[in-house]
């Protein structure tokens, strides 16, 4: 699972969060423990603080830094570790088991302190200096191109133009409109606005390009936008804000004419993005249209002054356009032989024009078996195909989004997603409880509540285009008829399992998260350490075993350190529990989300 690789150790900063809050836990818990062993948890506890304060740093290298992803993989091991070691010493207080377990547990402590602490040390060897770290290393995006770039009219977009040309001019009356367009990173928003750019209606006016990307700069943006509009380029960058304000008030003010695009707006921060406002409306008796692309609906709303435009996924016959455009395929010698297997790649494109754009060329002149295998494997399987050239602008920009979450507790949220399959509908009310089973959050302040903050990570991954709202109707029988649902785009689903590595692959020795489709076989036949899984989703077979009762015995009970256990079948299934289950399941084991599945 190369691709794995490449982020896998990006949820360590979530998972630290989730073990220190454990121990805490642990120190202050009803079980008693010996006054040595104290000792030895708040030793562990302030390494791990320790080790939390140069995690994000740690996280942004890791993309393209292979000491730093091993150094992550080494501690995320490790954290899971200390909290199986927990939950052994808590869930078994009461059993023979347990009692050994608490006897040998002041050793096992000592052993997990000397190595967290090696791996503390081993952190030197990776980290960057401080003078270093607050100019971060940003994830390069390749979209990174001038609006002149040289490029083919775009299949699809037509009529998004003609939207945004109608948008804009309902902002006539003003002396400066802001127009978002706003989507799914690699939908297409540039390419977009580059259109806008290029429009007849614009021929008169003079045009600045602006890519704003992860950090906003406001000299860097004020500059750049002054070097754009003299006549007479200037070439040296101006230091002072005051002087950029008042220079760009001179430029454009005066009867003019201006586009102006910013590309790629990251900054959530409302006062940052009313002071990029002020900064452009110093239009005095002139007409500017400014117009930013961004992947979020918030930063879209909050800078626009006209409704912002929100960019949708090309149909699959556009993709086929697509590719057949950037394949040449009517010179192709078995184009006819294609047409089917080309159509179905072009459905797995989910409407995002760079990934047809890519697969289409590379597919040039290429034989039926090369066709064939795309279509079964590869962009598909992406955590099995890192560096796969036709994946890499989709796999970059959702790199980036993911990387620039501030929140570690959200990136464990999302990253969670993984264990469902491509095209599952997520329903909402039980993903929080999933969340919340599994420690992954913890409210900042007594403003919000556990629940009312899995509410705010559900709302700031749609907004990120990570999680989409689902057209189709609850098709499980335990679910609300006013269940919301979800679903992840396949590629935003892949990046989930890239940055879940093998947490989530339940024919792996580390498999955290399993989707049990077969329940009649032992988990131990599936999954090398089954006490490992924390949560544990079983579906139904599709020879109907769940209908049946054909549970086998240590199809989950196996899992010790289980928290969440999901029963994805109708409850009328189920007409006698089995008595495992029964036996297993525990508040720990079975949130709310799941008991109205087992329990009928």
């Amino acid at each position: 699972m190369a691709a794995a690789v490449v982020v896998g150790g990006m949820v360590a900063s979530g998972v630290i969060k989730v073990v220190i809050k454990e121990i805490g836990s642990a120190i202050k818990g009803e079980f008693k423990l010996h006054k040595n062993l104290r000792k030895d948890m708040e030793k562990m506890k302030m390494t791990l603080e320790s080790v939390e304060a140069v995690l994000s740093e740690a996280e942004r290298r890791s993309i393209m830094d292979e000491p730093t992803r091993l150094w992550l993989k080494r501690l995320k091991d490790a954290l899971y570790e200390i909290s199986d070691m927990l939950d052994d010493f808590e869930a078994d207080s009461n059993l023979l088991e347990g009692v050994v377990k608490k006897f040998k547990m002041p050793s096992k402590m000592k052993e997990m302190q000397q190595r967290l602490q090696k791996i503390s040390e081993d952190h030197t060897k990776y980290s960057v200096p401080a003078d270093a770290r607050s100019d971060k290393q940003p994830v390069h995006d390749i979209r990174e191109t001038p609006a002149d770039a040289e490029e083919t009219d775009p299949i699809g977009r037509t009529d998004d133009k003609q939207k945004i040309m109608g948008r804009l001019s309902k902002g006539i009356a003003e002396k400066t409109t802001f127009l978002s367009i706003w989507g799914f990173g690699g939908i297409g928003k540039t390419t977009l606005a580059r259109l806008v750019y290029k429009d007849p209606q614009f021929e008169e006016y003079s045009k600045v390009w602006v890519y704003v990307s992860e950090k906003l700069d406001l000299k860097k943006i004020g500059n750049s936008i002054i070097s754009q509009l003299s006549e007479k380029e200037e070439q040296s960058k101006i230091d002072e804000l005051k002087i950029i304000h008042d220079r760009l008030g001179k430029l454009l003010a005066g009867n003019k004419k201006i586009l102006i695009i910013l590309d790629d707006l990251w900054e959530r921060r409302t006062s940052e993005l009313e002071k990029l406002k002020v900064m452009l409306k110093q239009a005095e008796g002139s007409k500017v249209m400014v117009v930013v692309t961004t992947r979020e609906e918030s930063i879209a709303k909050e800078i626009g002054s006209v409704d912002p435009y929100c960019l949708a996924p090309l149909t699959y016959e556009m993709c086929w356009d697509i590719i057949k455009q950037k394949c040449n395929f009517e010179a192709h010698p078995c184009k006819e032989r294609l047409e089917t297997i080309g159509k179905k790649i072009a459905k797995k494109c989910g409407g995002v024009p760079l990934a047809a754009q890519s697969l289409g060329h590379m597919l040039k002149s290429k034989p039926y078996d090369v066709w064939d295998s795309v279509r079964s494997n590869h962009i598909w399987n992406l955590p099995n195909a890192r560096n796969t050239s036709s994946t890499h602008e989709v796999l970059a920009s959702l790199l980036l989004s993911y990387n620039f979450i501030d929140n570690s507790s959200l990136k464990l949220c999302f990253a969670y997603c993984a264990i469902f399959p491509k095209g599952y509908n997520i329903i909402k009310h039980d993903l929080i409880h999933q969340w919340i089973a599994l420690g992954f959050m913890e409210p900042y302040n007594d403003i919000l509540s556990t629940w009312q903050l899995g509410e705010s990570y559900v709302r700031q991954l749609l907004e990120m285009s990570f999680l989409q709202h689902s057209k189709t109707v609850a098709e499980r029988s335990y679910a609300r008829e006013d269940a919301t649902l979800f679903t992840m785009h396949d590629l935003v689903h892949d990046l989930a399992r890239s940055v879940m590595a093998d947490e989530f692959y339940l024919e792996g020795p580390n498999c955290r998260y399993a989707y049990l489709t077969d329940c009649t076989k032992p988990l131990k036949s599936s999954a090398t350490s089954p006490a490992k899984i924390k949560a544990l989703h079983i579906v139904d077979h599709p020879d109907g075993s769940l209908k049946e009762n054909r549970f086998h015995a240590d199809a989950y009970s196996q899992a010790r350190h289980l928290r969440v256990l999901i029963l994805d079948v109708s409850p009328c299934y189920l007409r006698v529990l089995p008595h495992s289950i029964v036996e297993f399941a525990s508040p720990r084991t079975c949130p709310k989300s799941s008991e109205n599945r087992i329990l009928q």
